[in-house]
């Protein structure tokens, strides 16, 4: 199964959805067709599969690099260089997570806000315990912004090759903390 979803991510990363087919899908793997329909039961299933691989990945990434964080600062920058990293080393997986608007109106763009939820729950908790107040629905409202700014900017390294993990952390520091600070412990 994991050599399946991994395949797939190969082809829907490089061919698209529309024009990857479950047919070379289940001959790069070395599988017949059927075989692929009774895991997943459908092309679409497939995607969902690796999408929610992808998820799964992001956020283990993510809460495990900000274990041992020892401050807000500390732990925001060791969030987003998880990420950056995850997008530099996983662009297969990114790049499913990204074409979203090819998938409006499926399950599949559903899948894919829900790893922006996911992205916005884990650093919305991660502000309720570094920083001040009690206001969750401001926290929640940062959050969203550290997620679509992250977004674009992983984005816009894509067309930067040279921009690091490290570089892309360093930028978008500079411009999330800033408005971050003031509500610190």
């Amino acid at each position: 199964m994991r050599q399946m979803i991994d395949v797939a991510e190969q082809v829907f990363s490089a061919r698209g959805y529309a024009a990857a087919s479950m047919d070379e899908i289940a001959e790069l793997v070395g599988v017949s067709k059927p075989m692929l329909y009774e895991y997943f039961n459908s092309k679409e299933g497939l995607l969902l599969a690796c999408i929610q691989e992808s998820r799964a990945v992001l956020r283990e990434v993510t809460e495990q690099a900000m274990v041992g964080a020892t401050s807000a600062e500390d732990a925001l920058r060791r969030g987003l260089l998880a990420f950056f990293v995850f997008i530099r080393e996983r662009r297969q997986a990114w790049s499913l997570l990204r074409h979203e608007m090819a998938l409006i109106g499926t399950p599949a763009a559903e899948e894919v806000e829900e790893t922006r939820r996911q992205q916005t729950d884990l650093i919305a908790a991660l502000m309720s315990g570094y920083f001040t107040g009690d206001d969750d629905l401001q926290a929640e409202a940062a959050a969203e912004f550290v997620v679509g700014a992250c977004e674009r900017l992983a984005i816009w390294c894509e067309r930067h090759e040279e921009v690091t993990p490290e570089m892309a952390t360093g930028y978008a520091m500079d411009v999330l903390w800033a408005g971050l600070r003031g509500r610190a412990r």
